[in-house]
């Protein structure tokens, strides 16, 4: 069985604050970095107890350079550096058994996600697919979907969990924290999420019989409201994006995949409407 995971880490247990997740924060960063590296091994040595064989990691944080690799086994591949052309969901193609995401978090604006954005709270203030207001964790289970992958495993905090669920019941979900704001949180200690998700892990490869496709009908609208108004100004200029609002522009493909690259490439373009200003 082959598993693919994404790992983020805003979703780890104990994290409360963009400085434990700055990898420029020479002192909370490194602790951190390791938490959300041990729930990875946790997430891996479960799913192996119960039968997985093959994993692919693919390192989903800031610049995506988080990867320790001494806590990982010797057989697994990670894929790791920033500007991916899938971001999140690099390396995400059929083949694979069953998809995990651990680490994960709410979504922007969510009341009581702890450190809630979706993809960059710089530029993205809202995205919608079909309607649907949508966290990290459901545009990358759409391309796990769109690939023939279900998703097995979510850890994070319980608004994401709870977001998940009403979306994908079939995913076994760990709540390794609640939010008390966004900057705060009541968290399970590093050594008991592990546990947690180490059985959880077991047990969503045991059920990945029972696991469905989460996707999104086509034709696909994604409806985005970007943070300010001079990045819509420039998201609109590519081919395909229809302004809506001041702040918002609109895409529409049959295809998932072309409308998630459209995402990418948005919120991209937008960090530059911010420096030419």
């Amino acid at each position: 069985m082959r598993i693919y995971l994404s790992c983020d880490m805003e979703g780890t247990a104990g994290v409360c604050s963009w400085a434990q997740c700055d990898p420029s924060n020479r002192y909370e960063y490194p602790v951190y970095r390791k938490y959300m590296m041990q729930e990875v091994r946790a997430a891996v040595d479960g799913a192996r107890s119960a039968g997985a064989g093959e994993f692919i990691i693919n390192d989903s944080h800031w610049d995506m350079r988080n990867i320790l690799w001494d806590e990982l086994p010797a057989d697994v591949r990670a894929i790791t550096g920033s500007r991916k052309p899938s971001s999140m969901t690099q390396g995400l193609q059929p083949g694979f058994d069953g998809a995990f995401f651990t680490g994960y978090h709410a979504a922007v604006g969510a009341e009581n996600g702890v450190l809630a954005h979706t993809y960059t709270a710089d530029s993205i203030y809202n995205v919608r697919m079909n309607g649907v207001a949508c966290s990290e964790a459901l545009l990358n289970a759409a391309m796990a979907g769109h690939n023939g992958i279900p998703l097995l495993l979510l850890t994070g905090d319980s608004v994401v969990c709870a977001h998940v669920r009403k979306h994908m019941p079939w995913v076994r979900c760990v709540e390794v924290k609640e939010g008390i704001g966004h900057f705060a949180t009541s968290s399970l200690t590093p050594k008991a999420a592990q546990v947690l998700i180490r059985d959880a892990a077991a047990q969503a490869v045991k059920d990945a019989k029972d696991a469905e496709l989460f996707t999104f009908e086509q034709p696909v609208t994604m409806e985005l409201e970007m943070t300010r108004t001079e990045q819509a100004d420039f998201v609109e200029l590519m081919p395909g994006f229809t302004r809506t609002g001041g702040r918002t522009v609109q895409f529409t493909h049959k295809d998932y995949a072309t409308v998630f690259r459209a995402f990418v490439a948005s919120y991209r373009l937008a960090s530059a409407a911010t420096i030419a200003g």
